[in-house]
């Protein structure tokens, strides 16, 4: 069994969405304060952490693209849409700022050899971090998913998709009508994934993401991996 690591590290002043409150970690205690109990003396560490729902590798929730009073918050989201059957496609080659469109997402589908299966995850490569993490440009200048490529994958009953920019399609009126495709066709993505490179060619994997269970959540990070066995 292999596993992959596909997400990124939380840190303190991770990069994230710039509508979203920075991530913000310090240390809470450590281990040059000593507690004393009889005879025996102990030291622990421990660190506070103030973020986002939608902070480093996360998945969205319905609730945060569907305003409708029965939009599922995360911790309501069954737990088997996180552990699916899944496959990753290249589109490393669209350009920065712009869209892939249907026929760009259909021929990379087309190109891994795999064929959308229902309820599959489906991972989409576009070189975003090998481009821009770690750059300003990171939480601007990303590609994305065509509104007609959203609607394409719903029809081919995937139950989420994923990337590796802040958002699924690029800023403005694009990543607005993407996440509201997502709530008319009962879909969701995932953002901030890391090393889609890795599954290049690879074809399928078990994919596993499962959110914290945060009460009311309207995303959650998740420790995102893809399993070949």
């Amino acid at each position: 069994m292999e596993i992959v690591d596909l997400s990124r590290e939380i840190f303190h002043r991770t990069q994230v969405h710039p509508s979203h409150p920075p991530v913000v970690m310090t240390v809470w205690n450590d281990h040059s304060e000593k507690k004393h109990a009889g005879d025996t003396v102990f030291s622990s560490k421990a660190m506070s952490i103030a973020f986002s729902d939608h902070a480093g590798t996360h998945v969205d929730a319905p609730v945060h693209f569907d305003p409708r009073p029965e939009a599922l918050s995360i911790d309501q989201v069954p737990l088997e849409k996180f552990y699916t059957s899944g496959f990753c496609i290249d589109l490393s080659h669209i350009a920065l700022k712009t869209s892939a469109t249907l026929e760009e997402v259909q021929e990379a589908v087309a190109k891994s050899g795999e064929t959308i299966r229902p309820g599959d995850t489906v991972l989409i490569w576009f070189a975003t971090n090998e481009r821009l993490l770690g750059k300003p440009g990171y939480q601007h200048d990303f590609p994305g998913l065509s509104l007609p490529a959203i609607h394409w994958l719903a029809d081919q009953g995937i139950g989420m998709f994923g990337v590796e920019a802040i958002s699924p399609a690029p800023e403005g009126e694009p990543n607005f009508q993407a996440h509201m495709a997502c709530a008319e066709r009962g879909i969701t993505h995932m953002e901030c994934l890391a090393n889609l490179d890795k599954l290049i060619g690879r074809g399928r994997f078990r994919f596993i993401g499962f959110p914290l269970k945060i009460r009311g959540g309207t995303a959650s990070p998740i420790r995102a991996v893809a399993v070949f066995e």
